[in-house]
């Protein structure tokens, strides 16, 4: 591998030609190119994006339980199911929702950090490095508009801004949550197809056919997706486009007239008719919108308008059209259902109205779609916790990257196996559909309550929404989707407690882990060591230059850590060259070779600083610390001969190439401070509590420095108390 110092620019950045509008043949061609570039990216969607929502179908019918349900009943359910479909899924996520994006990516934490950058909401300075024409932008929105009411009562409360960031971790949260329950509940649903056929099939064989099928697919994680994923967008192609198609047969045949129940008053008629039975079905009918979330999450991946355009054209009328079929089936078979006096109304409510003669290649299909919408879910926790741990959100865990090609085809082991136990665990310990979608509907909701929440306040303070319209949103949508929390929170002791605790959990987790990290980052920065420092502590009388090469490793790009200060002082001495080394992520694939590795001097005699650049798809090892020595080395020598006709430092070129050679061969050091957090008497409550937290997180996590191939017995720490 080549390295340099440097990256030449061909042309002056404060220069920018003068646009010429292209040809009108060649504004045409564009266009469709574009055209075509949604087409494809929406039809890939199906396989990502949608396949918790386009399985659903598998399972609300079979979570509900309801006493000798009647046809208006079924009417009342379709009408609210039609409705929530159309209000969130439509208005909510695809007519506003995915507006409120922070340069692409979407979710909660997104729009969290979309506040950030338009008002001081932050709970600490963040380490984020925006690029020209982010800060640009940010600087527009500062000078552009005052600050809202709103937005300086969270400047002012230290507590809301901590709530804000809470909430937003936690909506983040609920989406691993739901990565837990989506593979338990769509693979169960489905495997239950097998036993109207066969009645010799007990539901303890079905539970262990699905957990033997869920363990399979966590088995083969770590080989990766990209030899099976395009066999994902088929496959829910074929999903989405054939249940409509049965939904409509269905339709005709049992009950022609099902669209009636669009009329909102069969909701009044149905909360009306069954009152507290009918608020506790809520928490069922909640489960025909789960994975409607993904569309705003997964924002990262794909377009905005291809998203749009795969709900609004395909997930959309063929849950519509699913659902009519499904009721209208049952409106046929009302006197069969609740034959044992259980509340169900039925066990395998899918695969209840599919004609026998397409049933196995429907069971299939079915099965094997439940598997992709559970290879989606994995996959997008996996990129979730990769996102976390490289923003420094999450304690740092194994990520392997499976494909050079896409950033979000990541591989962690522990999290993999975390959430394979956790699977199985929900489907043997849970066994039946309705106690899975009881703690199911929970997170979904959730997350779109919070959503709603996080929504409102980009409205106020971003987007400077009309008041009348920012309660047109926040009124129904808070109504509504509260309704649905009360109802799921009746079911918190029946299953309902599970992701919410994991949720929590991981919530809590996060926020300790970016709170400690944060008041590490503010502590170095108040106390970073200039090169000027640097220099008067290298010339005390003290203090020694010892032969040898050092790689000093520090997360600092402007300035020297402190543990460098704390360093020197107790040791006395310094290696005769010493490299500072700072590894910076890029959100690239692979960094050329040319800008892998830059460097430059610090002033005093044998000092420099490095920067280790890298993608998403780039190896860090090296096949060993040695290389990443002779690779620097070299850029060393590079940079040094480049500037060997300028005056920017004292020492002749021979004499800076002999001192790198003479140290190298003394030997190599790699040292890497540990700052640590000492909690004293006098911290207030909060910090006891959450540093202390932080403290044990940090002791437990995986070393930074590994990822290096660095040889262990080159390896020294240097530790550090900080005074909270």
């Amino acid at each position: 591998m080549s390295t340099g110092a440097h990256m030449d620019l061909e042309a002056d950045p404060g220069v920018l030609p003068a646009a010429t509008p292209p040809p009108p043949a060649a504004h045409k061609e564009t266009n469709v190119g574009n055209v075509r570039k949604d087409l494809f990216l929406a039809y890939k969607t199906l396989g990502v994006v949608f396949g918790g929502l386009v399985t659903s179908p598998l399972y609300v019918f079979s979570t509900m339980h309801m006493s000798s349900p009647t046809e208006a009943d079924f009417l009342g359910i379709y009408s609210i199911m039609f409705w929530t479909l159309t209000l969130i899924g439509v208005v909510k996520y695809v007519g506003i929702a995915l507006n409120a994006d922070d340069h692409g990516e979407g979710g909660t934490f997104a729009m969290y950090s979309l506040l950030c950058r338009h008002a001081n909401m932050g709970i600490l300075p963040s380490k984020r490095v925006y690029s020209a024409e982010e800060q640009l932008l940010h600087n527009q929105s500062k000078t552009a508009k005052r600050p809202s009411n709103l937005g300086k009562f969270f400047e002012r409360s230290l507590t809301a801004r901590r709530v804000l960031l809470f909430m937003s971790i936690l909506g983040m949260c609920m989406l691993i949550g739901d990565g837990v329950l989506t593979p338990a509940i769509s693979v169960l649903s489905a495997i239950q197809g097998l036993r109207a056929p066969f009645p010799a099939v007990t539901q303890p064989i079905v539970e262990f056919l699905s957990a033997a099928i869920l363990i399979g697919l966590f088995l083969v994680q770590k080989f990766g997706t990209s030899k099976v994923s395009f066999l994902f967008s088929p496959i829910m192609a074929a999903w989405t486009f054939t249940t409509p198609i049965v939904g409509i047969y269905s339709i005709f045949r049992y009950y022609p007239g099902i669209f009636k129940a669009i009329s909102p008053h069969y909701i009044v008629h149905f909360f009306l008719r069954n009152k507290k039975e009918g608020w506790k079905m809520l928490g069922a009918t909640v489960l025909s919108i789960t994975g409607a979330e993904a569309m705003f999450a997964d924002l990262g991946h794909f377009s905005k308008k291809a998203i749009q355009i795969a709900f609004l054209s395909s997930v959309y009328p063929s849950l519509i059209l699913t659902y009519a079929g499904q009721t209208a089936c049952l409106i046929n078979h009302v006197k069969d259902t609740d034959q044992e006096n259980t509340g169900k109304v039925f066990d395998d409510a899918f695969y209840k109205f599919i004609p026998r003669p397409v049933y196995w290649p429907m069971f299939v299909i079915a099965t094997l779609a439940a598997i992709v919408a559970s290879q989606s879910l994995i996959s997008a926790t996996f990129s979730v916790i990769k996102q976390s741990v490289v923003l420094d959100y999450f304690p740092r865990v194994k990520v392997v990257h499976t494909s050079d090609e896409n950033e979000g085809e990541v591989y962690s082991p522990e999290t993999n196996y975390i959430l394979m136990v956790l699977c199985v665990g929900v489907i043997l310990g849970f066994g039946g559909g309705q106690a899975i979608g009881n703690a199911f509907g929970l997170v979904v909701i959730m997350v779109m309550l919070i959503t709603s929440i996080m929504l409102t306040l980009v409205m106020i303070i971003i987007w400077r929404t009309p008041p009348v319209l920012i309660a047109l949103y926040f009124v129904p949508f808070v109504v509504m989707e509260g309704s649905y929390v009360s109802a799921v929170f009746t079911k918190f002791t029946e299953g309902g407690w599970l992701p919410f605790a994991i949720s929590m959990i991981l919530a809590l987790i996060m926020f300790v882990w970016y709170y400690g990290r944060q008041k590490k980052t503010e502590y170095e920065r108040a106390n970073k060591i200039t090169a000027e420092r640097l220099g008067e502590l290298l010339a005390m009388p003290e203090v020694q230059r010892v032969q040898g090469l050092c790689f000093f490793y520090s997360n600092m790009q402007d300035g020297l850590t402190p543990i460098l200060g704390h360093y020197i002082s107790n040791m006395s001495s310094l290696h005769s060259v010493t490299i500072f080394v700072t590894l910076r992520y890029l959100l690239v694939p692979k960094v050329d070779a040319r800008q892998r590795i830059t460097v430059r001097r610090l002033g005093p005699r044998g000092v420099y600083q490095c920067t280790v650049q890298y993608g998403y798809a780039d190896n860090l090892s090296l096949k060993g610390g040695d290389d990443l020595v002779g690779h620097v080395m070299n850029c060393l020598k590079q940079h040094i001969e480049a500037s060997a006709d300028g005056q920017s430092s004292p020492f002749s070129t021979e004499e800076e190439a002999a001192d790198l050679e003479a140290a190298r061969s003394a030997g190599v050091v790699h040292v890497r401070g540990k700052m640590r957090l000492y909690v004293g008497d006098d911290a207030g409550c909060f910090d006891k509590v959450m540093l202390r937290f932080y403290e044990f997180l940090h002791s437990i996590c995986r070393s930074a420095l590994p990822a290096l191939g660095v040889p262990l017995q080159q390896r020294v720490e240097i530790g550090m108390l900080y005074k909270v």
